[in-house]
């Protein structure tokens, strides 16, 4: 149950960052004309700060990737360990949802 809150809590986190990332490049792009020093330090203040996040958010992608091999590489070895009780669970599991379906 933490696991699915964790996961639920960053993925949020990651789909605010693209929202934020998507919302600076549009005002970069809304204030390109806009001329004089400030204006220009603030632009490549924000255009290092986009480049920073990007980079960070692709590497939480990385390392989502990689649990979700790990967690599917486990239940692959616990199968083929136990075929029969995954034969099981996946009984068990099929008749659940059929009862819960039917009750619909």
């Amino acid at each position: 149950m933490a696991d699915s809150a964790t996961r639920d809590a960053r993925e949020q986190l990651a789909a605010d960052i693209k929202t934020i990332i998507a919302d600076a490049e549009e005002l970069l792009r809304a204030t390109a004309s806009a001329t004089g020093d400030r204006i220009l330090a603030a632009r490549e203040r924000a255009q290092e700060s986009l480049r920073s996040a990007k980079e960070r958010l692709s590497n939480l992608d990385d390392v989502a990737l990689a649990q979700v091999k790990d967690v599917a590489k486990s239940a692959d070895d616990y199968v083929r360990e136990h075929p029969w009780g995954a034969v099981g669970v996946a009984a068990v599991a099929g008749l659940l949802l059929g009862v819960m379906i039917s009750r619909r």
